[in-house]
């Protein structure tokens, strides 16, 4: 129990020294997902690759669960893939029982074994950030790991943090995922971000450079990034790259 207070400071900066969402940025939040309510629109992202049949695995955002990243599988799936979601509910987290992790590592294993070819990871925010670390844990089993405005750079800032240090109590496997994510993992990455986004800190979402690390800065809110059309685009080209 002594030691949660010090893990929490390792993913939140209090000090002020990293610069979380504007105020205008969070608003803009709520802009963007207004307009997406009051004005659906088929969603047109241009001829994109078609997908070679390899296992894709989506895992969702903090506090969302594979509802929220249905739309994006239906899409990725149409395009050839073999999709899952990370079948663990509402993500909340490294909860104690380590429920989350298990059960990715249940998909990936069986995904793998049954198609005989490597896995690649698309993860939403939080989801991204256990992403990377499901890939160092298991760099065999994975070819690529693409991130979606996920903070896998430490500590972030977020309006969130009051929800996430609320759930602390759950979050006893907290030191894995932070071991896991200290090293980027040993396979190529693409990481999506927005310098407008509102709900995390955008410098937390970049890679150092490096080969096989990529970002790529997609102008939209952190809400909608699933039906952003430059989102969409960047991930079926990378998931086509051999």
């Amino acid at each position: 129990m002594s030691g949660r207070p010090n893990q929490h400071a390792r993913i939140f900066d209090r000090s002020g020294s990293v610069s979380g969402p504007t105020l205008r940025d969070l608003m803009g939040e709520g802009s963007a997902i207004l307009r997406a309510r009051l004005r659906p629109r088929q969603i047109r992202t241009g001829p994109v690759p078609r997908g070679d049949g390899h296992p894709v695995i989506v895992l969702p955002a903090f506090f969302c669960s594979d509802a929220m990243t249905r739309g994006l599988r239906a899409w990725l799936a149409a395009l050839g893939y073999a999709v899952e979601g990370w079948g663990a509910g509402v993500n909340l987290g490294p909860t104690t029982a380590a429920v989350a992790a298990a059960a990715a590592d249940r998909i990936l294993r069986i995904s793998t074994e049954t198609t005989g070819r490597k896995a690649s990871l698309v993860g939403v925010s939080l989801g991204g950030a256990l992403g990377r670390a499901l890939a160092n844990a298991h760099p065999d089993r994975v070819r690529r790991v693409i991130t979606v405005c996920s903070p896998f750079r430490l500590p972030t800032a977020s309006p969130l943090e009051p929800i996430y240090r609320a759930l602390a109590p759950l979050h006893g496997s907290q030191q894995r995922m932070l071991a896991h994510l200290s090293e980027p993992p040993p396979v190529p990455t693409v990481a999506i971000y927005s310098r407008t986004d509102g709900i995390v800190a955008w410098r937390s979402c970049v890679d150092d450079p490096a080969p096989n690390r990529e970002n790529v800065a997609v102008n939209g809110a952190h809400t909608t990034m699933l039906v952003n059309p430059h989102t969409l685009r960047v991930i079926a080209e990378r998931l086509a790259l051999p």
